[in-house]
Formats: C-alpha cells, structure tokens, sequence
C-alpha cells in the first residue's frame, strides 16, 4: 500500500500579457520497494537550431517499454510539450488522452514573447493494462501556434515531445524514497541561471542515490556556459552528457543523442549527495561568449525531476474516524486511526498522540504496538473539554507529539501528522415546564400517578418518553422511572423529569407532583365474619392520612358502642358498655360521627348496615 501526498499547484494561463513559470514543487512521493524508469521520444525530425528546413513537428513518434516480470507498475504519468498555449488532447495507442493540468512559461524578448507548454495526465490504469509494448504519440498538433506566429520557427524554437514516467514496485528493490516533482520553469538569455531547492528528502544510505529530469528545447550545439549541478557539484554522464552541455538532445534510458530538443536522463548523485540530507539544491546556467566573442545562450525548459534515494523511516498520520457527543455533555468520545502508509519503517509503539481543541491540549495518548509499513492502528479516547472553550470548536489530532507540539521519532515527512476537524457541541435544550398535578393521598403523603397520561395532558409525543427522579439522572440515562403508568412519589412534592428523543438531541420538561388529602369514602355496610372479604369498615382515605381522625358508632337508640382511631378499626365489636365490650354487633344499621380533626374537613355523620 502507498500514500501519496499532493502538493496544490497553482495554474496560470496566460494569453495576451507575460507569464512566470509554475515551481517545480513535490508532486508526489512513494515509499518503499519502488523505482522508476521512463519512455518516450521527440516529435522534430531533427534538431531546430541546427536544421531549418523544417517548422512543424511530425505526426507521431513511437517508443517502447520494457519491464521485468517481476515489477509491479504503480504509477504512470504521461508528459507531452511543445511551442504555443498548449493542446490538451493528443492519442496513445490510438486512445484519446486528456490533460489533467497544462503548465505555460514565457520567453520574453526584444521581438515579443514566445510561450511554451506542458501537459501531463496520469495514465496509470492505461499502461497497467498494455503493459510492455510499444506506445505511439499521435495528434499533438501546434500548427495553429507556430503559423500565427513564426517566429518560433525564425527563432528555432519549434520542438514538440513527449514522455511517459512509470513508477514501479520489485521486491528485490531496496527500501527507497522516490520523490517527483513538476511544474515549468525556463532558462535563456534573460535568465541564465536557475536554482530549484527540492526538499522531502530523507538520505538513509546515498548508495545506488539518482536524479532525473525531462527538459525541453535543448539543443546540443549551444553549449554555451551550460551546466547542471547538484548541492554545487557539476554532474555529467559522458559521453552522453558532459558537463558542459547537459542539455543536448539526449535520454539516458535508451543511450540515444538523438532525442531531438528533449532531454531525458538521469544520473547517478551518490558522490553529491550525503546520508542526513534532507533537501538538494539543483542549479542550471546557461549563457557565455563564442569564439567571435558573441554571446550566446540556449533556451531550456524544466519540466519535472525525479529522485531515488534510500529511505528506511515510518511516516506516522492520524485520522479522527468517529466521535460521540451527548446532548448537553462536554465529553467527546473519539475514535481514531493511526496510519504507518507512507513508509520504509515500522511505526515504534508508543508514539505519542496530543488531542487539541482550539489549540488547548485536551488530552494524550499513545499508539499501543508496533505499526508495520502500510499497517494501521485504531483507538479511541474520552476528551473533557473546559468550560472557558465554546461550542464550536476545532478539534486537533496530532500523531508523534508529545503535547507541546514536539516529535520525537524521526519520519519522513514531518508536516503531516495532523487532522483537523470543526466539531459542534449538542448543547442541552431548555427546560419545558409542564402544569403541576395532585393526587389524592392514599396514605403517608403517598399518591400514584399514571405519569404517562399526565404528561400526554399537555404533549402528543409518544416517541422515548422516559421519566427520572432527578436532572443528574436524565443527562447520565440513569435510574429512569421502570414503571411510570403507576409511579408512587417518594417526597411530596417530587419533582419529575421528562426526556423525549428528538434527535439529534432531546427535549426536556419538567413537572411536580403532590399529594394531598382527599376526603373520606365511607362505604355503606361491611360484612364482619372473618371470612378474609369486607370484614372491616374501611373507610377510604381515611386511615394512615387523616392520622388523627377521631370515629364513633351509635346504635339505633343513639347508643355509643364504638370509638376508634387511626390504629383502632372497627371490626364490627363494641369497645363501649360494660356488658357487651368485645361482642360482636347484631345484623342491623348504625350510625356514625367521623371527625378527620383537619382544619379543612368537617365532621362526617351517616350510617353503616352491617350484615353477615
């Protein structure tokens, strides 16, 4: 597996006024068992400083590839050029490519400005599927620039070409770090020398180091004050390419010197390059006096350069996976995913990890084991943010801190160890107040509420209604009411709490229950002969509520034959009289004085048949 970064490059068309060059700047990186080879071929038919007989370019050129069994292609650039604003389709293979991005310089002189151009598309899956064989460049037309203007030929600038770059896999490779960067950058006459500084490198062992380059418009007769240098060391490849005439018409992968105003060579930097480096700076020149004592200079055009270097260190990157926040809670429950993709190394087991928001240090951890090259290890963390920080907030996930913004294992790329993410709290919903309810005391201020239908008096919502006791309880889902059609208060009054889902949060309402007495139910006779049904006069409501109650029962003739209380129910026996205390009364009708002794009760007089 391989993680490539992109580098935004900015594009920038120009037609009527001058333009700069695009940076070469690092467009992509492969880590690991990879290294690179690269085809194409020219469209002049021979070089334009030396012959003028021609102005436009060929129809097609044609070139082959050639790959082991045992390499695996990962990545495939295609790279065409040539004189003017560009043209952004051509065929391959008979197939139609289209530009991904065109790159455009300018060449300023006395007599106007000439412009010249470059595309490139990534044809990965096209080559995967071909595979070795040859590849014809076709429909690359710059009639239109070079007939509106002729002084590209007059000038012999006229060239066109082509080249694909292919980066590939082999297990036989040694742990590498290939680095491509691109864009457009020129040098001539005006500008005679030119410094790219390419960084992202990390030098292991400069062992079997290189460098590549596709340049355009170089011509092999103006070698005039012509150089390349790395890390200020002159480098050649003779006799293909000499030091003073690096850019001459040649591509090192087929030891050709007729690659016609295209350059395509790599060269081996392992005496110019040194373990530690971490950068390169690569200067061009161009420009010196001939023979005649006339200065002369040559157009070049760099479009892309493409390092080999040994490379064995982990790349550590994080991604925030997941995360939980609860409605009116500060806490986020955060899953995340250390990645070790864009590697040569293990990732060491712990590694630091800083949680940030809004560049507050909120919480730490560490990866738990080794991460193998393209591996990944999951985990997940509880952040408690402070109450000072807002709602919406930036959340910061750094892999390889150790909480003050430092490092300590060395990677390969040091920028990348972040994931930022803007997250917003559930912040709690106000409390809805609902009208109080009272419930008649059925005994030590107790009532039962059927909880539900209070709360339906007010609310048609039927969806996750859920009661607690408390509001602790309804943020923590804890201790819910289990059986709220028949709820018995514990205090009185007692405050209720409502939830009700209402994604992404819920409402909350708020109500109190209390009891109070209600009065009295005297039932209308009681059969006393202990066979377990009616065998009392229950009064209800009355006992264990109106706890000081005061009852007394006459008989017909207005006799007192029973006083009671509240823990002296009368069973049907007299309490009263000599002569009948204890016995139980005949079958007949009584009479009764019910005093509740409350300030807002009066007395209660009636009658009682009593039968067996």
């Amino acid at each position: 597996m391989r993680f490539i970064k992109f580098i935004q490059i900015v594009f920038l068309f120009v037609f009527t006024i001058p333009s700069y060059a695009q940076d070469i700047e690092l467009f992509e990186q492969f880590n690991g068992r990879y290294d690179y080879t690269a085809i194409g071929n020219t469209l002049n038919p021979f070089e334009n400083n030396l012959d003028d007989s021609f102005c436009f370019p060929l129809e097609s050129s044609s070139a082959d590839l050639e790959l082991s069994d045992s390499t695996v292609i990962t990545a495939a650039y295609l790279y065409w050029a040539g004189s003017g604003t560009g043209d952004t389709n051509v065929m391959l293979n008979g197939f139609s490519v289209d530009a991904d991005d065109t790159y455009t310089v300018d060449y300023v002189e006395v007599g106007g400005t000439l412009t010249y151009f470059s595309c490139y598309a990534d044809i990965t899956s096209f080559i995967i599927s071909e595979g070795n064989t040859t590849y014809e460049l076709s429909n690359l037309d710059i009639t239109e620039a070079l007939t509106t203007n002729d002084r590209y030929c007059s000038n012999r600038t006229n060239f066109a070409g082509w080249s694909i770059y292919i980066v590939y896999e082999n297990a036989s490779l040694p742990l590498n770090q290939v680095n491509l960067y691109q864009g457009l950058e020129i040098i001539n006459r005006n500008n005679q020398e030119k410094i790219i500084n390419i960084d992202n490198l990390n030098v292991i062992d400069n062992v079997g180091a290189k460098i590549g380059f596709l340049a355009w418009e170089g011509d092999n007769s103006l070698n005039f004050g012509e150089s390349l240098s790395i890390n200020n060391n002159i480098i050649a490849n003779p006799p293909l390419n000499l030091s003073d005439n690096a850019f001459n018409g040649t591509n090192t992968f087929t030891n050709s010197n007729t690659f016609y105003n295209c350059d395509l060579d790599v060269y081996d930097i392992q005496d110019n390059i040194a373990i530690g480096d971490t950068s390169a700076s690569i200067k061009l020149t161009t420009g010196d006096f001939d023979d005649n004592g006339q200065f002369r200079a040559d157009l070049i055009i760099i479009n892309n350069i493409i390092t080999v270097l040994n490379s064995q260190l982990p790349d550590a990157t994080i991604v925030l996976e997941d995360y939980n926040v609860d409605c009116g809670d500060r806490t986020i429950l955060a899953d995340y995913i250390v990645f070790n993709v864009n590697s040569t190394e293990l990732l060491p087991a712990n590694t630091p990890i800083a949680f940030y928001a809004e560049g507050t240090i909120i919480g730490q951890s560490q990866t738990q084991n080794d991460i193998a090259i393209g591996g990944s290890e999951s985990g997940t963390i509880s952040l408690t943010l402070p109450d000072e920080i807002g709602d919406i907030i930036l959340l910061t996930l750094a892999v390889d801190d150790d909480g003050s913004g430092n490092g300590i294992v060395a990677e390969i790329t040091e920028t990348n160890n972040i994931d930022d993410v803007i997250l917003e709290l559930l912040v709690l919903p106000p409390v809805q107040i609902l009208p109080n309810q009272i419930g008649c005391n059925e005994g030590f201020n107790s009532a039962t509420f059927n909880l539900i239908d209070i709360f339906l008096i007010s609310e048609s919502s039927l969806t996750d209604i859920i009661f607690y006791e408390s509001f602790e309880d309804l943020q923590a889902n804890t201790n819910e009411i289990i059986n709220p059609e028949s709820y018995s208060n514990v205090n009185n009054p007692q405050t209720l709490f409502v939830k009700v889902d209402n994604s992404p949060c819920y409402d909350i309402y708020e109500f109190q229950v209390s009891v109070d007495n209600c009065p009295p139910f005297v039932p209308q006779g009681f059969s006393p002969n202990d066979d377990g049904s009616n065998d009392w006069f229950n009064i209800q409501g009355l006992y264990d509520i109106f706890e000081h109650h005061e009852l007394k029962i006459f008989n017909r003739y207005g006799t007192l034959i029973f006083e009671g209380n509240n823990d002296n129910k009368w069973y049907g026996r007299v309490n009263r009289g000599l002569n009948n205390d204890g016995k139980i009364v005949p079958v007949g009708t009584y009479f009764y004085i019910l005093n509740p002794n409350e300030t807002n009760f009066r007395p209660q007089m009636g009658w009682v048949y009593v039968n067996y």
